[in-house]
C-alpha cells in the first residue's frame, strides 16, 4: 500500500495555501529582489539589480536576463495563474528584453522597468485573489489589443496616404 503524502495547509490572508506555495512565493520575491533591487547605488538612493547588470554585457546579457525571468513565469504556470495572468508576464518579460537589448537607452530602461518584480506582484495577487485578478489582466489585455489595432490602423492608413501622395 502506498504511503499517502500529508499536505500541510496554512491559512495567509484568509485562504489556505500549501507549504510549498508559500516556499514558492518566497523564492520568487528573493529572485525578483535579486534581480531588480538588490544593489544600492550610493547617492543616488535608487536600488538597481542584476538584471540591469547582465544588460550591460552585449547581446548575451539581456538573453541571460530573460532566461532567468522565464523561470518566474514557470513557476506561475506550476501554481495555476490563469493565462491572462501568464500572458501579461511574458508581455513583461519581452519588453524588458527587447527594449533592453538597445544600446544606452535600453540599460537605462532595464534598471527602472522591474519586470521581475512586476511578475512577482502579478503572481501574488492572483494567488490572493484568482478572479478579481483574472478579471482585471483580461480587461488589460483586451485595451492592449484595441490599443495596438488602432496603431495599425493608424499605420495602414499612413502608409496609403504617402503611396498615395508619392503616385499623385
Amino acid at each position: 500500500m502506498p504511503l499517502e503524502q500529508k499536505v500541510a495547509f496554512k491559512r495567509v490572508q484568509g485562504q489556505l495555501v500549501t507549504d510549498s506555495e508559500i516556499d514558492a512565493r518566497k523564492r520568487l520575491e528573493r529572485l525578483a529582489w535579486l534581480l531588480d533591487d538588490s544593489i544600492l547605488l550610493p547617492g543616488l538612493n535608487t536600488r538597481i539589480g542584476l538584471d540591469g547588470i547582465l544588460g550591460l554585457i552585449p547581446g548575451l546579457g539581456d538573453l541571460i536576463s530573460a532566461a532567468i525571468s522565464t523561470y518566474i513565469v514557470a513557476e506561475a504556470n506550476r501554481l495555476g495563474a490563469s493565462r491572462a495572468i501568464l500572458i501579461r508576464m511574458c508581455g513583461n518579460v519581452l519588453i524588458d528584453t527587447v527594449v533592453g537589448s538597445v544600446p544606452l537607452v535600453g540599460d537605462l530602461f532595464d534598471f527602472g522597468f522591474k519586470a521581475n518584480k512586476r511578475n512577482v506582484h502579478l503572481l501574488t495577487q492572483f494567488l490572493d485573489d484568482p478572479q478579481k485578478s483574472s478579471r482585471s489582466s483580461w480587461m488589460f489585455l483586451a485595451v492592449l489589443a484595441l490599443v495596438l489595432l488602432c496603431c495599425v490602423g493608424g499605420l495602414v492608413y499612413l502608409t496609403a496616404a504617402a503611396f498615395r501622395f508619392l503616385l499623385a
